[in-house]
C-alpha cells in the first residue's frame, strides 16, 4: 500500500483510528503483524485485508491525512475506460486508477497520493491531452483487483478464443465479466452451429460472444462440475455455484435439440439494499403505513418471473428490521443476507408447507414467504395471517388484482381470502435512460400522440407543453446501450371493508376492480407512463421518488368511468405500453453493449 502512515506531527494512522474508536490497540499489532508478512504493504492496506475497520472510515482518514479526496471504488461495477487516458501498462506500475471524466477534468485515484512523482508525471501526460486532473486516494488493492478484472475479461469473441484452450479460465473469465456488466443471469445456449452466450442486464438478453461448437460439451460439462450436478444429459437439474465468495449462483440446465442449455442467476449475497422510495414507490413512511405496517393479515408482491419481487420483499424488511420485532423468512435460496433477520433457506428435502409450519411454533411476529408456490403453502401462509401474524410473500400473477383469482384457484376460500388479504402490490420494471449519455430533444408529434392517445383511454390529458425527452445514445458506463439500471413501475390493490365483502361473496374481478377504482386505485399502465416519463424527462439527476405525486408528474390518474372496456389494458397492463413505447424508447440490445 502507499504511505498512509501520517508525516511529522501527525498522529499515526493507527492512533489516529484508535482516537475515533474505528480500531482496538490489539487491532493495530494485528495489522502492523500483518504488514510484516506481506513486503512493501504500508499500514494502511493492512486494516483494510484485514477487515479491521470500515472502508469508508479507514479512507476518509486516510483521505484526511493526506490532503486529497477518498475514492471509494467497488471493482465489481468499475465500467469507467481508464485506457482511453492511461494506457495499462502506467496504470499497473504507478498504481494508479482513473475512474469519471467530466467537465474536461479526468478524477485519478492513486494508492500513494504523496507520491509527487508519480502524480507529476501523470499530470504531464494528461496535459498533453489537453486534461487536467483531481486527485484522490483508494486502496492499492482496488486498484490490483480492477486491472484483474480488466485482464480476464471477456468481452469479445477474439477474447474469448484466446483461452479456448483453458476451459476452466473460460468459463470464469464469463462468469466473472457478467459481474462486472451489472448482468442478473447468463445464458449458455447450444445453436445448430455454436454456443451461445447471452448476459440479461437490466432485464434486456444482449448477446455477447459464440463459442466453437466443439467446445460446446467441455463448456456444459465444465458448469455442471462447478455446479455439483451430474454430468448425465437426459434430465433437468438444479445446482449451485459456490466458488464465487460474493454472489449466489443458482444454475438450471435444460435438454434442447442442440445440446444443453445451462442458465445461471447471479445474486450479489450482501448487496446494499435500497429503500422502497429509491425503487420507485412512494416515500418509504407513506408506502409502509399503507403495505406493510400490519397485523393479522397478509401483503402479496405480484409480477412475473424478473420483475424485482424479490428486491421490493428485501427493502421492506429491510425498513421493518427493528430489534424488538421477530422477523423469519422462508426462501429458496437466501439471495440477500440481512442482519438481525432469521434467514431460513429451504432444503431438497423440505418444502415452503414444512418450512413454514415450524417457523409458525418459533414465535414470528413478521414472516416471509419468498413465493406461494402451492395450494398448501398459501393455506399455511393465510392461517399464520388470521393468527396474529404479519406475513408477506410473492405471487406469481398478471397484476395485483388478480392474486384474488389466484388464490381462488389455490383452493383458499373466499372467506379466508376476504378476512386476511391486506394489500397486493403489482409492479414491472422499466428501463431508466443513462444519464451519462442521453441526448436531449422535445417531443416529437408521433410521441405526443401515443401520450395523447393512452389519455383518452384513461380520461387524462399529459401534459407535455415545454416538455423535453431524451434519446439513449449509449457509452461506457451502459455497456453502449443507452440505458442503465432500472425503477418500478407499481399499482396498489388496498383492499378496504367494500372490497372484503365482494370477495366473499364471490363477486366478478370486474365489480373488485369498479370498487378499487373508486377507491383510488391506479392501473399499473398509469404508473408505467409515469416512470417512464421521468426516465425521459430527468435522466441527469436523481429520480424525484419521495413522493408519488413527484414521481409520476402529474395528479394521480384515476378513469371517471371503469369499465370492462379498460379490461384489456389492466389484465395484461405492460404490454400494450412496452409495445407502443418500443418505437421510441427501446432500441433493440446490440453488440454495442459488450464493447
Amino acid at each position: 500500500m502507499a504511505l498512509f502512515e501520517n508525516q511529522a506531527n501527525k498522529t499515526p494512522l493507527g492512533g489516529e483510528l484508535v482516537r475515533r474508536g474505528l480500531v482496538k490497540s490489539a487491532d493495530i499489532n494485528e495489522a502492523v503483524k500483518y504488514k510484516n508478512e506481506h513486503p512493501g504493504m504500508k499500514i494502511g492496506e493492512a486494516f483494510h485485508q484485514l477487515k479491521l475497520c470500515p472502508d469508508k472510515e479507514l479512507l476518509d482518514v486516510i483521505a484526511e491525512q493526506s490532503g486529497v479526496k477518498p475514492a471509494l471504488i467497488d471493482p465489481m461495477t468499475m465500467t469507467f475506460k481508464f485506457t482511453d487516458y492511461l494506457s495499462m501498462d502506467i496504470v499497473k506500475r504507478n498504481k494508479v486508477m482513473p475512474f469519471e471524466f467530466e467537465n474536461n477534468k479526468l478524477k485519478i485515484a492513486f494508492a500513494d497520493p504523496t507520491d509527487k512523482n508519480t502524480k507529476n508525471m501523470i499530470r504531464l501526460i494528461l496535459l498533453s491531452k489537453g486534461i487536467t486532473m483531481e486527485e484522490y486516494v483508494t486502496f492499492e488493492s482496488t486498484i490490483d483487483e480492477i486491472v484483474a478484472n480488466i485482464e480476464r475479461s471477456v468481452d469479445t469473441p477474439e477474447a474469448y478464443d484466446s483461452f479456448g484452450k483453458d476451459n476452466t479460465q473460460l468459463v470464469d473469465n464469463i462468469i466473472r465479466s457478467a459481474m462486472v456488466k451489472r448482468a442478473s443471469d447468463i445464458h449458455f445456449e447450444p445453436m445448430e452451429d455454436r454456443l451461445r452466450v447471452r448476459f440479461r442486464i437490466d432485464g434486456d438478453l444482449i448477446e455477447v460472444t459464440s463459442i466453437d461448437k466443439a467446445k460446446q460439451n467441455q463448456i456444459i460439462g465444465r458448469l455442471k462440475a462447478i455446479s455439483n450436478m451430474h454430468q448425465e444429459k437426459q434430465t433437468s437439474q438444479d445446482g449451485r455455484i459456490i466458488a464465487y465468495s460474493d454472489y449466489n449462483i443458482r444454475v438450471s440446465s435444460q435438454r434442447n435439440i442442440y445440446g444443453e442449455k445451462m442458465v445461471l442467476r447471479l445474486m450479489k449475497k450482501d448487496a446494499n439494499v435500497q429503500g422502497l422510495s429509491e425503487l420507485g414507490y412512494p416515500s418509504d413512511d407513506e408506502i409502509m403505513a399503507k403495505c406493510f405496517n400490519k397485523r393479522n393479515c397478509i401483503t402479496l408482491i405480484t409480477a412475473p418471473t424478473g420483475e424485482g419481487k424479490t428486491t421490493t420483499l428485501y427493502s421492506a424488511m429491510n425498513l421493518l428490521n427493528k430489534p424488538e420485532i421477530n422477523i423469519t423468512t422462508i426462501e429458496d435460496p437466501v439471495e440477500i443476507r440481512l442482519a438481525g433477520l432469521n434467514q431460513i433457506e429451504v432444503s431438497k428435502n423440505e418444502t415452503f408447507a414444512d418450512a413454514l409450519r415450524t417457523i409458525l411454533r418459533q414465535d414470528p411476529d413478521i414472516i416471509l414467504v419468498g413465493e406461494v408456490r402451492d395450494a398448501e403453502t398459501a393455506e399455511i401462509a393465510i392461517q399464520a395471517g388470521q393468527t396474529g401474524h404479519f406475513v408477506l410473500a410473492t405471487l406469481h400473477t398478471v397484476d395485483s388484482i388478480e392474486a384474488v383469482t389466484r388464490l381462488r384457484k389455490l383452493g383458499i376460500s373466499n372467506y379466508d381470502i376476504g378476512s386476511v388479504l391486506a394489500c397486493s402490490i403489482g409492479q414491472r420494471l422499466v428501463r431508466r435512460v443513462c444519464k451519462n449519455c442521453a441526448k436531449e430533444r422535445p417531443f416529437n408529434d408521433e410521441e405526443k400522440k401515443i401520450f395523447e392517445t393512452i389519455g383518452k383511454r384513461f380520461d387524462y390529458k399529459f401534459d407535455l407543453e415545454g416538455k423535453h425527452t431524451y434519446d439513449p445514445v449509449g457509452c461506457e458506463k451502459c455497456n453502449g446501450v443507452g440505458f442503465y439500471s432500472r425503477i418500478a413501475a407499481i399499482e396498489i390493490f388496498s383492499v378496504n371493508d367494500e372490497i372484503k365483502e365482494l370477495i366473499m361473496e364471490n363477486r366478478p374481478l370486474s365489480e373488485i376492480r369498479e370498487a378499487a377504482f373508486r377507491e383510488g386505485y391506479r392501473p399499473l399502465i398509469v404508473d408505467a407512463f409515469g416512470v417512464i416519463r421521468i426516465s425521459l424527462l430527468i435522466p441527469k439527476v436523481a429520480l424525484p421518488v419521495s413522493a408519488s405525486k413527484e414521481k409520476v408528474c402529474c395528479p394521480p390518474l384515476y378513469p371517471n368511468n371503469p369499465s370492462v372496456s379498460l379490461l384489456p389494458f389492466l389484465i395484461v397492463p405492460m404490454t400494450t405500453p412496452v409495445k407502443v413505447l418500443s418505437l421510441f424508447l427501446r432500441p433493440a440490445p446490440t453488440m454495442a453493449a459488450s464493447k
